[in-house]
């Protein structure tokens, strides 16, 4: 059944790499205000940066909750579920800041990354990276969790983005991912 970690072991970070899609939950404070939840795919997108430590690639999408609640309050929860043969779920919590292209550490965690080709982070879309410090990771069973065959990764954001030049997709991200759907600060 469910254990604590106090870290990531070899084992869980294998588990982790053969993972093909992630969730992020995240919530700005108070009562108010819309609880976030966000399938994450590309699997090259998501680094184990030590035992407590990861990032992901943040691409560029409709919307930039988990962008502002971060700003606002920093909680987050990532959770890899397998949808293979042997049930299981890991869930990451803790404190979690976006690093934007502008930020000095930019090229320090965008080394971290590689696209499907070798050829480095540049996807064209990124517009931040999730840096995550961990303050507990547990796995559950999973026993209820369907098992499923994956076909393959969409490539409908990639092509999304290579019809648009840099200019464009500043536009799409100054338009659709200023504030949060609660007004919050993200990319703005």
């Amino acid at each position: 059944m469910g254990k604590t970690y106090t870290g990531l072991d070899k084992r869980l970070a294998e588990f982790i790499r053969s993972q093909h899609v992630f969730f992020v939950a995240t919530a700005p404070s108070g009562s108010g205000g819309h609880v976030n939840v966000s399938p994450k795919g590309y699997r090259d997108t998501f680094a184990v940066l030590g035992p407590q430590r990861f990032a992901y690639l943040d691409l560029t999408g409709s919307s930039a909750e988990t962008i502002a609640h971060l700003r606002q309050n920093g909680r987050i929860t990532i959770m890899f579920c397998s949808f293979g043969d042997a049930p299981k779920i890991l869930r990451i919590y803790g404190t979690g800041r976006p690093v934007l292209p502008a930020d000095p550490d930019w090229p320090e965690f965008a080394a971290r990354f590689a696209d499907r080709d070798g050829a480095g982070t540049d996807r064209g879309n990124q517009r931040a990276i999730i840096v995550v410090e961990a303050d507990r990771i547990a796995d559950t069973c999973g026993y209820a969790v369907p098992i499923m065959e994956l076909v393959s990764e969409r490539d409908v954001l990639s092509r999304w983005t290579e019809r648009r030049s840099p200019e464009q997709l500043a536009a799409y991200q100054e338009e659709h991912n200023k504030v949060s759907i609660d007004g919050l600060p993200a990319l703005g």
